[in-house]
């Protein structure tokens, strides 16, 4: 019976039982398909991390949801990345770390520093895609809110994965949001899209859940997946590119805060590289705790 090991994770929090848990399974390429996607329902987690290595990075990782393989996501880097310093497969050297990471999406650049309550872990998401408007009472209307909720034209954005980037005025709009997921899916099929090129619109306000932050964000999912995700750091990334480039923010550099309303409270440092009509990349970081480690029979 083959045997793998792997860590559980808490990423973007700095204590346990926060963020959004993440397992990372190492030596993981034999792993089956099937096999990646049960083990995500096992844990009810949003995502499992599995390490496949690379031929063209340091390390090589894959990312999967309870029903698909996702090109890109934040919260399982820093996983992996807290499990790979966890068992002294990268290690600091005057305080600083960088390497390279292959995910689904390409080759992302990781910075690892230590900081006062452990290491900082960074990731830089690629050069945004700025991709189609949407009407904001077509986004509204899956939340069971109002056009005038949303401010501006939500859009999709994609550092990786791509989200429906969706501001909205107001704490209580963004507390009412309810999904429908029939009217999820009418949104996709008028899009174009799918579930497998589009997740679920990230919505955001601004300002954060405490004075550390500047913005707090909701991420509701969609069947077979958890109804609601602690912390994305991939949406993160594409949301932080929309700001800068709409003119929303003043700073390139921010504090993003989600999944305090869960009990799970989360923290990204975020910034965006390149001028606002010329982004060049995102970088977005978090800390991380390793919760249980142990080994997978399968």
């Amino acid at each position: 019976m083959p045997a793998y090991a792997f860590d559980w994770v808490d990423a973007f929090t700095a204590q346990p039982f926060g963020g959004n848990g993440c397992v990372v399974v190492h030596g993981a390429a034999a792993i089956s398909h099937e096999d990646r996607l049960a083990l995500v329902r096992e844990t009810s987690l949003a995502e499992c991390a599995y390490m496949v290595g690379s031929e063209v990075a340091d390390f090589g990782v894959r990312y999967y949801l309870a029903d698909k393989e996702i090109p890109m996501a934040g919260h399982p880097t820093v996983a992996t990345v807290a499990s790979l310093l966890d068992r002294g497969m990268v290690r600091l050297a005057d305080g600083v770390a960088e390497f390279t990471l292959e995910v689904g999406a390409g080759v992302l650049p990781i910075r690892v520093e230590e900081a006062a309550n452990g290491p900082l872990i960074t990731m830089t998401q690629p050069a945004p895609a700025f991709g189609k408007l949407h009407e904001p009472a077509r986004i509204a209307g899956i939340y069971g809110l109002d056009a005038e909720d949303v401010l501006g034209m939500p859009q999709t954005v994609s550092t990786g994965t791509p989200f429906c980037i969706t501001v909205l005025k107001s704490r209580d709009a963004l507390r009412r949001a309810r999904m429908d997921v029939a009217a999820l899916e009418a949104f996709r099929a008028h899009d174009g899209s799918d579930r497998a090129s589009l997740m679920e619109p990230f919505l955001v306000t601004l300002g954060g859940e405490t004075e550390a932050g500047d913005t707090f964000s909701r991420l509701l999912l969609a069947p077979p997946s958890l109804p609601e995700d602690p912390f994305t750091g991939s949406a993160t990334g594409c949301m932080a590119a929309y700001l800068w480039h709409h003119g929303l923010i003043d700073s390139p550099r921010f504090v993003a805060e989600q999944g305090h309303w869960m009990g799970r409270p989360g923290m990204a440092q975020v910034e965006v590289l390149g001028p606002r009509e010329a982004i060049i990349g995102v970088k977005v970081g978090g800390q991380a705790r390793v919760l249980m480690r142990g080994e997978l029979a399968l």
